[in-house]
C-alpha cells in the first residue's frame, strides 16, 4: 500500500532558478519527444518506443548542455510521462471512449518532475532535502514519514510561487496490520449542494461556497489581466494573482474536507456514501460550477484513506431512486428537484428531502445491515 506525503520547500533565489530552468528543460524533451512520435507515424508508419526515445538521449545530452545539466532519472521519467500517455490514449481507443491524443505542454502547463530511484535523500535533522545537481533545499516536515514506509520516488511540484516535495512511501498493508472496529456507531451521508452533507440522524453541514464567496474578487482580477498587453510582464504579474487567489481557494476547500473528514472518521465505525458518477453530474452545466465548488469526489477520498488507517468502515451504495423512496414503507414518492420536503402519503413520514435520502443510504449498508441483524435489533424497512 502506498501514501503520497507532501511537504512544502523554501529554495533560495538560485535554487529556484535552477528548478525552473529544470521543468523548461523537461517540458523541452516532452514535446520534441512528442513531435518525434507524430512525425514517425505520420511520415513512416512507425511507432516510436520508450526505448528507442531513452536510447536517443544518450546522444542528445552530449551535444545539448541544458539536458546535461539535469539528472538522467529526471529526463527518463519525463520519456516514461509521455509513453504513459500514449499508452492511455491506446487503450481509450481500444474501449472506443474518446481517445485524447497528446497534447504539447505550453509554458505553464509543465509543473513538476520526478527523480524515479536515487538522486534525493533526507537529512538526519529532516530539515533539508538533498537534491543530485541541485543541492540542499530547506523542507518543513510538519508531519514524519513512518518509520517503516519505504519512499520510492520524489516529485518536485511547482504551484505558482510555491515548491513542494511529494514522497511516494510504500507502507504495510494496513488492512492486516489495522484492528477493524465493531460497528456501535454508523452513519449514512448524503451529499448535496444547499448543505454539504446530511445525516440520517438529522444533522446537516453547511456548504462554505469557497469560490462563490470569492467570485467577485476573482473576476475583477481577470478583468485586470484582460486589459494588459498579451506578452507583457504585467500580464504575467497579474496572472499570478489569478492564480494565487484560485490556490487559496483550493487550499481552504482542501482544509476543510480534512478536518470534516477526520471528524466522520473518528466518531463512527460504519460511514455510507452513495456511489455517485461525479464526472457524469458535472456535464450538466447548470449545476457544474456548484458541484466542483462542493468538492463531493474529495472529500470522499479524503475519508476512505483515513478510514484505512483507523480501521473505520466506508462504504458506497447505489444512488438510485435514493431521493424517491419512503425511508420508512419502501413506497416510491415522486418528487422533483424544486420539492424539498418529503411527504409520504402512505406512512406519513413528513422530513427533509436529503434526511430521508441519508436514511435510505444507511438502510442499503450491507454491513449496517448485517451489525443490526447480529445484534438482534430490529431491522430496517428494505427499499423496494
Amino acid at each position: 500500500m502506498t501514501r503520497t506525503y507532501k511537504y512544502r520547500l523554501y529554495p533560495t533565489t538560485q535554487q529556484a532558478t535552477t528548478l525552473t530552468q529544470w521543468l523548461t528543460t523537461c517540458r523541452w524533451l516532452y514535446n520534441t519527444s512528442l513531435a518525434e512520435r507524430r512525425d514517425a507515424w505520420h511520415t513512416h508508419q512507425h511507432s516510436v518506443s520508450y526505448y528507442e526515445q531513452a536510447t536517443q538521449l544518450q546522444v542528445v545530452k552530449k551535444t545539448n548542455p541544458f539536458l546535461k545539466a539535469v539528472h538522467s532519472q529526471v529526463l527518463q521519467d519525463t520519456l516514461r510521462r509521455l509513453d504513459k500517455t500514449f499508452q492511455n490514449f491506446f487503450r481509450r481507443l481500444k474501449k472506443g471512449e474518446k481517445p485524447g491524443y497528446p497534447r504539447f505542454k505550453g509554458q505553464y502547463r509543465y509543473d513538476s518532475f520526478t527523480y524515479p530511484q536515487s538522486g534525493f535523500s533526507l537529512e538526519k535533522n529532516n530539515k533539508k532535502l538533498r537534491l543530485s545537481k541541485i543541492g540542499r533545499i530547506t523542507i518543513t516536515l510538519h508531519r514524519p514519514i513512518p518509520t517503516e514506509g519505504v519512499i520510492k520516488t520524489c516529485t518536485i511540484t511547482r504551484d505558482v510561487d510555491h515548491w513542494h516535495a511529494c514522497f511516494v512511501v510504500e507502507l504495510p498493508d494496513l488492512a492486516l496490520h489495522t484492528q477493524k472496529r465493531a460497528i456501535k456507531k454508523a452513519i449514512g451521508v448524503d451529499v448535496g449542494l444547499k448543505s454539504l452533507l446530511t445525516c440520517n440522524n438529522g444533522d446537516t453541514i453547511a456548504n462554505p461556497r469557497w469560490l462563490r464567496h470569492s467570485e467577485k474578487k476573482v473576476a475583477k482580477e481577470q478583468r485586470r489581466k484582460d486589459r494588459k498587453v498579451k506578452g507583457s510582464n504585467n500580464r504575467h504579474k497579474q496572472n499570478r494573482k489569478v492564480a494565487r487567489l484560485h490556490r487559496k481557494i483550493r487550499n481552504q476547500r482542501k482544509d476543510f474536507h480534512h478536518k470534516l473528514s477526520r471528524t466522520l472518521v473518528d466518531t463512527y465505525d460504519l460511514i455510507v456514501y452513495e456511489n455517485l458518477t461525479i464526472t457524469n453530474m458535472v456535464k450538466n452545466h447548470h449545476v457544474a460550477k456548484s458541484i466542483s465548488d462542493a468538492g463531493w469526489g474529495q472529500l470522499m477520498c479524503f475519508t476512505e484513506y483515513k478510514a484505512e488507517e483507523a480501521g473505520t468502515l466506508v462504504e458506497y451504495v447505489s444512488a438510485y431512486n435514493t431521493t424517491q423512496l419512503c425511508s420508512r414503507c419502501g413506497r416510491i414518492v415522486p418528487k422533483t428537484l424544486a420539492t424539498r420536503i418529503h411527504r409520504c402519503p402512505y406512512c406519513g413520514l413528513d422530513v427533509a428531502r436529503d434526511h430521508n435520502s441519508a436514511i435510505t443510504i444507511l438502510h442499503r449498508s450491507r454491513n449496517y445491515v448485517a451489525s443490526r441483524s447480529s445484534s438482534g435489533q430490529e431491522l430496517p424497512v428494505e427499499p423496494v
